[in-house]
């Protein structure tokens, strides 16, 4: 059985694991394509891929490249909507980086072009392949918490400064803002294990901690407060991750609270903050017999019921530490639906859904907190 060929478009830091995971440890998969604008990242794309690997610094090459079965978008959100309608054009399969687009309409153009091919889309959703929620969500189907009625979800993003202050996250224009690019892993878990998307939300947020008054162009090595500054990002980075994360151009929230009705009159909260000395994300879920609450420190799921008959701690192994063993299972799911011509777990109309959510969330904070409806894609 011939390898499905693979192209990376976007081949550092997220692409680059792409890159190595498929060229290295999915059966079936071999990468033969890489596209970066940046001669660097091509260069080590090269060493992992090897020198007959075609490297190049035009998307639309690698998307019609004869010896490309099967595409991974990597590159940063904004790209994502014109880059993803140029693979599914062009009839190869596609998984796209989450989020799906920055804006809804964009994830309703690329769900619109998917109807006219027999291609697999899937979305970079991989929280849904982590041993942790597949767990969580085969005990709610067991109806040992009975009819979910609440979920609340706690994200401290500890590292937020590092991961996403420094550079084209912070900006609006390109992100659309933290709710959207980080918060759509948690929105969409709480949509897969529930099973009900959100209809409608209010959200509240702020900048109470990053962005300020430092000139656009100043980066960390070259700032005379680098040795005290806290969120100062120091040693081997390129220049487009040394962005101050104080500087004027910030304009996304580092800290939100959310409120959703979801399908089914389920009520959720969601609350998100990128200065907290911790890096974790606790997600609550309360049925009318028990509750399920996972512990990613402990890699534990605890299951508590009213009468006790159910109580149970659930010990989850992950296969590495790549968001907690569903990168790899995310990547063979692309590979294994494409030989058996199915859908993948993450399928679009659940990323347009996540989008939809975080796009929603961002226009209610800038409203000051008005209720926003959430539509459907048109039919």
């Amino acid at each position: 059985m011939q390898p499905i060929r693979i192209g990376v478009i976007g081949v550092d830091n997220r692409g680059a694991y792409y890159v190595r995971e498929f060229h290295e440890n999915v059966p079936g998969a071999v990468v033969t394509a890489g596209m970066d604008i940046r001669e660097e990242h091509l260069a080590r794309f090269r060493d992992c891929a090897g020198p007959d690997a075609l490297a190049t610094s035009d998307y639309r090459e690698l998307v019609n490249h004869p010896d490309v079965d099967a595409v991974v978008v990597a590159s940063p959100d904004s790209f994502h909507e014109e880059q993803g309608l140029a693979v599914l054009e062009a009839g190869k399969h596609l998984l796209l980086e989450k989020p799906m687009a920055i804006t809804v309409e964009g994830c309703d153009r690329l769900l619109a072009a998917h109807k006219q091919t027999d291609t697999v889309f899937g979305l970079g959703l991989c929280m849904r392949y982590m041993p942790m929620f597949q767990t969580m969500k085969k005990i709610i189907e067991s109806g040992d918490i009975g009819d979910v009625k609440a979920y609340w979800c706690n994200h401290y993003v500890g590292k937020g400064g590092h991961f996403y202050f420094h550079d084209w996250h912070a900006v609006r224009e390109t992100s659309t803002g933290l709710l959207l690019q980080k918060g759509t892993h948690d929105l969409d878990i709480m949509h897969f294990l529930t099973g009900c998307f959100a209809e409608r939300l209010a959200a509240f947020g702020s900048r109470d901690y990053f962005g300020g008054d430092k000139p656009n162009d100043l980066h960390c090595p070259d700032c005379p407060d680098k040795e005290t500054c806290p969120e100062a990002q120091l040693g081997d980075w390129p220049d487009y991750f040394t962005l101050c994360a104080f500087r004027r151009q910030v304009d996304v929230e580092d800290n939100h609270v959310l409120i959703m009705e979801l399908e089914e009159g389920i009520k959720a909260a969601y609350q998100e903050c990128h200065f907290t000395p911790d890096y974790h994300r606790d997600h609550i879920v309360i049925g009318t017999k028990g509750r399920l609450q996972n512990d990613q420190a402990t890699d534990t799921v605890s299951l508590t019921t009213r009468r006790g008959s159910a109580d149970a701690v659930y010990h989850i192994k992950a296969e590495g530490d790549a968001h907690g063993g569903g990168d790899p299972l995310m990547c063979r799911d692309f590979i294994a639906a494409i030989r058996e011509g199915r859908p993948m777990l993450t399928d679009p109309l659940a990323g347009r859904m996540s989008v939809a959510a975080g796009v929603a969330a961002h226009e209610s904070i800038r409203n000051g907190g008005k209720i926003i409806h959430i539509s459907r894609p048109p039919v």
